[in-house]
């Protein structure tokens, strides 16, 4: 089963067990995150398409950890006037595994508690 989310101002096509790194998004590792806007649901048989959404789905995940891109160089010149800028950027990401894909209004599983313990 795989689904199309929006999160970000960007669309992702994410499965069970995949790992997607989208725009920062609040939390440490470890917590679990849900993304309501689920513009697409679908398996081998059937496909559901959402006007905008999908009603009743939700896709499930937990963050693994927050990161930034490498950086990219941002470089403005204009010829025979000696001006010249080089300016560099690093996106600040976060990357979720994919725990549960839920359609028809039911909840995600919670994820496993971890060990106080530990």
């Amino acid at each position: 089963m795989f689904a199309v989310i929006k999160t970000g101002g960007k669309q992702y096509r994410v499965a069970v067990d995949d790992v997607v790194k989208v725009e920062k998004l609040a939390g440490e590792a470890g917590d679990a995150v849900e993304f309501p806007e689920v513009l697409m649901v679908g398996n081998d048989e059937d496909l559901s398409v959402g006007a905008p959404f999908v009603e009743g789905a939700a896709v499930a995940g937990e963050v693994v950890g927050q990161g930034r891109h490498r950086k990219i160089i941002i470089f403005k010149k204009k010829r025979r006037h000696t001006y010249r800028r080089r300016n560099g950027h690093r996106q600040h990401f976060t990357e979720v595994r994919i725990t549960d894909i839920v359609t028809g209004g039911k909840k995600a599983a919670k994820p496993a508690a971890k060990d106080a313990d530990a």
